[in-house]
């Protein structure tokens, strides 16, 4: 049995241990990307603004404890510098001199501003990966706008696809866009990496929010540039694929069906006990099913069976039948769930104050050399002192100096 993601056993180990991260990140997409490099072993150094992280604001709270915070910033240090005074910004410069990569999420030309541009710090690093995470990336005309997940999903063409077609372009309620860029961010982190290996230097790795967006519409690119087509919303839908949507269920719940393929949608109609359907000539074929108006045609009938069950025993009996289904699961339901949790998705974090919190589990799992998580979110600046101290080879005097002109911060008792 592999072990939790939480076992001490994970502790200053993993594929990534060796690699030392510097993160001068806010909000979503960079602290994303650096959470997934520290679950996987690297050592992440978070440079915060003496007000902190706005992370840290967000999200659901518990007392003066933000849920959000212990979460996308485990496994890492916190030191709080000033990077508007020259002291601060040396600081940061002497960290990312001893780091591997550097990631921040700043607006194009902001680094540069602070005398953090890659050129300078490559002259002391030659080696050092920089990853830079923005709305619409370091050049083009677009690039000093700033760039929010949800408006450069819209850039990208993902919003005009998400919803109902009567209905505006929706959003899901979640930072899609950013987590998805944050993976892609970490991904040109590690395989800069591995470059390096070969080339003994470093390079820039230039991550868009738009561009992360636009890589979901890989189907849509040549299908407009060959036959003029622009998709339009689907809602529940898979596009020209039917059955494949949400249907409701007598309690108020939903069931995802998905039998656009012809065994599936045998089966599914065997289920349904309406054999009349497979000789319907509109149903007949995958290809007749996915026309518009038969696809509604479709969906009515099978919502019309589905309101006669409720979610539950509902999707039995169609995993009974094998075909491929679900309930819609809200957050409880995952809660519940006993795949989430024999799978490790639910760990429960020991944290000072709240005793612990359960979080996200880590993603991707490595037979041989898992990720795991070796501490809750830090307070803001908890590690200024030791990170100061450690890396730099600080002197307390000297770090209470600095302290007392306005360079860093230091938590209350520190």
């Amino acid at each position: 049995m592999s072990e939790t993601p939480t076992s001490p056993a994970t502790a200053g180990t993993g594929p990534l241990a060796g690699l030392k991260v510097i993160e001068i990140c806010t909000t979503i997409a960079g602290p994303a990307c650096t959470r997934l490099l520290a679950d996987f072993g690297a050592d992440v150094i978070k440079i915060e603004p003496p007000e902190g992280d706005p992370v840290r604001q967000m999200g659901r709270h518990v007392g003066d404890v933000s849920l959000y915070a212990a979460s996308i910033l485990r496994n890492k240090r916190s030191i709080a510098l000033d990077l508007k005074t020259p002291q601060g910004r040396e600081l940061a410069a002497e960290l990312i001199e001893r780091a591997d990569i550097l990631v921040e999420n700043n607006r194009p030309g902001v680094m540069e501003r602070l005398g953090l541009g890659y050129e300078a710090l490559a002259a002391r690093n030659p080696g050092l990966v920089m990853v830079r995470i923005s709305g619409y990336g370091q050049s083009g005309p677009y690039a000093e706008r700033p760039g929010y997940g949800a408006i450069c999903e819209a850039v990208g063409g993902v919003r005009h696809m998400t919803g109902d077609p009567d209905r505006p372009p929706a959003r899901v309620a979640l930072a899609t866009t950013d987590y998805l860029s944050s993976v892609y961010a970490a991904f040109g982190a590690v395989t800069a990496i591995h470059a390096r290996t070969k080339t003994g230097k470093g390079q820039v790795v230039d991550v868009a929010l738009y561009e992360a967006a636009f890589t979901q519409m890989e189907p849509v690119v040549p299908a407009f540039e060959k036959l003029g087509q622009i998709p339009m919303r689907e809602g529940a839908n898979l596009p020209s694929m039917a059955p494949n949507s949400s249907y409701p269920t007598r309690d108020g719940g939903w069931v995802l069906i998905a039998a656009n393929s012809q065994p599936t949608w045998r089966r599914l109609v065997a289920v349904m006990q309406q054999p009349e359907l497979l000789t319907d000539p509109r149903f007949e074929t995958i290809q007749a099913r996915g026309k518009p108006e038969h696809m509604k045609a479709i969906d009515a009938l099978i919502a019309e069976w589905t309101r006669g069950f409720d979610a539950a025993p509902l999707e039995e009996l169609l995993r009974e039948g094998e075909v491929p289904t679900t309930r819609v699961y809200t957050i409880a339901d995952i809660y519940a769930d006993p795949h989430f949790r024999s799978r490790a998705m639910l760990p429960q974090v020991p944290h000072p104050v709240l005793g612990h919190t359960t979080q996200s589990g880590v993603v991707p799992r490595l037979s041989a050399t898992p990720g795991g998580i070796r501490h809750t979110g830090p307070d803001l600046g908890a590690d200024t002192r030791t990170v100061l101290t450690d890396e730099l080879g600080l002197g307390a005097e000297r770090i209470d100096e600095l302290a007392a002109a306005g360079a860093v911060r230091l938590p209350v008792g520190h």
